[in-house]
């Protein structure tokens, strides 16, 4: 049987954390309460789990943590609360509360549990950007409308909320999940008919997850694979490579691709949009891209077309992660545009770049019987190449 975690500075929060334990326990669930106060000893008999007993799972012990600086006090409890939450097999879900510090102090370790854990958290800087707290994970962030610093009529209201809401999603009867395996694949608007068709085809055999390239989805997505929860990959849009390139605003980080790697499952890629970095309004663009090929998407979003140079540069950092990639690799070259937008009479259509991006694929990756690139004289979006991804799908997989 799980039990639900309470967790932060009981030294400063105690009675609001106390009064959402309370609350849990009055509804029936299990509670753990985790004090993550960075001054030491003084609040160990305000929750089950003294903060002394977190601080040790930091690498450099507890000395780490209890700095007496509180920047670097909070970063080093950051870590040893994620670390001591991984150690923990009764985890059915958790809670914090608090403001911009103990937003910082908790997300890390709820970002490091399994999608489908509930997560919440009541923090005074939820209605704000949370995507640095969140990022990848199914963390919910409820503003605490006023600040937590006491119990009123608000905040007792939002904190029930809060707790209720845990105890229903801890405790919820899980829903019915297909028995069968699950594939990623990358989407964006500009790919979409292709990996529409791709997951449909898919579906008849396979539960097919697709994920928006947006920076957030290709990490959201590579979370998935090292929480053992895909089965494949059909990683048609690897756009996220061109915003990491050129300074765009949905790159998902040089650890693209890493996590396939770690864990070596199949693998089927492609160039999707890679003929593009995104920006917001068209007065975001960055002054040095100004004289550039831009493509208005929609109003806020703003399209460039990737360079000779970048085409290259992608190459290379594609190149580079597929070498890594331990299992089964077939990679996509579509060689009549990599995009709706690089199609022949597209605003983006530029067969020399893509030639540029095609020759230093070929020039660099290591092809074997394991890992091959395929060349092929279509759009992305053509039905053919649709075929192509799939029967290299089905290449990949054989005898897994």
């Amino acid at each position: 049987m799980g039990r639900v975690y309470v967790v932060g500075t009981f030294d400063t929060k105690g009675d609001e954390l106390g009064y959402v334990a309370d609350l849990l326990r009055a509804d029936g669930s299990s509670v753990v309460t985790v004090d993550l106060c960075t001054a030491g000893a003084g609040s160990a008999a305000a929750a089950s789990i003294p903060s002394e007993s977190v601080a040790e799972h930091h690498p450099h012990g507890s000395a780490a943590v209890f700095t007496g600086e509180r920047g670097s006090a909070v970063t080093a409890m950051s870590e040893a609360f994620r670390r001591f939450l991984l150690t923990r097999e009764d985890v059915a879900g958790i809670l914090g509360a608090g403001g911009s510090g103990a937003t910082a102090l908790v997300t890390p370790a709820m970002r490091a549990l399994p999608v489908g854990v509930p997560k919440f958290v009541v923090s005074t800087v939820a209605s704000g950007d949370v995507s640095g707290y969140v990022d990848a994970s199914d963390i919910t962030m409820m503003p605490a409308v006023t600040d937590v610093a006491g119990l009123n009529r608000i905040s007792r209201r939002v904190l029930a909320n809060a707790a209720h809401a845990l105890h229903g999603a801890a405790n919820a009867t899980p829903p019915e999940v297909a028995d069968r395996n699950a594939v990623g694949l990358s989407m964006f608007g500009v790919t979409t008919p292709c990996v529409s068709a791709v997951a449909e085809e898919l579906a008849a055999e396979y539960d097919p997850l697709v994920f928006h390239a947006t920076g957030t989805g290709g990490r959201a997505m590579e979370k998935l694979v090292d929480d053992g929860l895909l089965y494949a990959l059909v990683d048609i849009t690897t756009t996220e490579i061109c915003d990491l390139v050129s300074g765009g605003v949905m790159s998902a980080g040089g650890e693209r691709l890493d996590a396939p790697a770690r864990a070596g499952l199949p693998y089927v890629g492609s160039c999707g949009a890679l003929d593009m970095v995104n920006f917001g309004a068209p007065n975001t663009v960055p002054d040095r891209y100004r004289d550039r090929l831009l493509y208005e998407h929609n109003p806020r979003v703003t399209l460039m077309r990737t360079n000779q140079a970048e085409c290259e540069a992608i190459g290379l950092f594609l190149a580079d992660k597929l070498n890594a990639l331990p299992g089964r690799v077939r990679f996509l070259l579509p060689e009549g545009g990599v995009s709706a937008l690089d199609a022949a009479g597209g605003p983006f259509h530029d067969p020399e770049a893509d030639e540029v991006l095609f020759d230093t694929l070929e020039r660099n990756v290591v092809q074997h019987e394991q890992r091959r690139l395929i060349r092929l004289p279509h759009n992305i979006n053509d039905s053919q190449f649709v075929r192509a991804l799939l029967d290299a799908f089905h290449e990949v997989v054989a005898d897994e």
